[in-house]
């Protein structure tokens, strides 16, 4: 028996990277998995073909996380498609990185917009259905510059604690309704864009972490699946660091 059996889980920004590591990892423990991306393409595609194989239902949406027309349909849609969101995770984000000093007013709200406002986006389309349920578990996805700042990613950081804050507020505001929200703050994750970074570079990293190595996709996917089943029922409004002992 899978940790999330029965239950459906809406994941954004989900066709490659952390979030695809996410839908594959619910997928295995028995959840129906819908996720978005801006673009249904063939990453997308495979990504659908990968998670149909565990024997569950899925579907990709293709989806402008920061607009909230498009949000409020494509939840809809999915919610006609599942008859039932248990799960949020929003996962979709994007870096303009720069010193503030040089920043464009452009980069910031690029950044804002599709790192921050999408998960009120999302949060505000979901949560009438989970109202209506009388549970959900909420993920937003942070990371540790969220909770620590850093140099040149001022916009980025900026997003990142938003959604703490956020998830904070909503833990705040709807666990009387049963629905739990929390916030993930991965470290150094080695993904397909980090791991375009010399080796020289990654040994650097890894120095300054405890653990003495960066992080997988699937140790976020883990933790991202014990806050999103009944494991962590009485846990809300938390932030789980995934860092390798990096914010500690």
């Amino acid at each position: 028996m899978g940790l999330l059996d029965g239950k459906t889980a809406l994941i954004t920004g989900a066709a490659r990277g952390i979030g695809k590591a996410i839908a594959l990892k619910f997928a295995s423990e028995g959840a129906n998995v819908a996720f978005t991306d801006l673009a249904i393409d063939e990453n997308a595609q495979n990504t659908e073909k990968e998670i149909a194989a565990m024997g569950v239902k899925t579907k990709g949406y293709a989806s402008n996380a920061a607009n909230f027309e498009d949000t409020a349909k494509v939840v809809a849609e999915i919610h006609k498609d599942f008859g039932r969101i248990d799960i949020l995770v929003n996962n979709a984000g994007i870096t303009r990185d720069g010193l503030m000093m040089r920043m464009s007013e452009q980069q910031w709200d690029m950044v804002i917009n599709v790192n921050l406002k999408s998960a009120f986006n999302f949060i505000h389309a979901c949560t009438p259905i989970m109202m209506r349920q009388k549970s959900g578990s909420i993920i937003n996805m942070s990371s540790v510059v969220g909770v620590s700042g850093n140099a040149g990613q001022a916009n980025y950081s900026a997003s990142k604690a938003g959604m703490i804050g956020l998830a904070k507020s909503i833990a705040k505001e709807l666990g009387s309704r049963g629905i739990r929200a929390n916030a993930i703050a991965p470290g150094f994750i080695i993904t397909e864009m980090t791991d375009q970074l010399s080796e020289e570079v990654k040994a650097d990293w890894a120095k300054n972490i405890p653990l003495r190595r960066g992080g997988t996709p699937e140790d976020v996917a883990n933790v991202a699946t014990f806050l999103a089943s009944d494991l962590s029922s009485y846990v809300s409004g938390q932030v789980v660091n995934v860092c390798g002992g990096m914010n500690t």
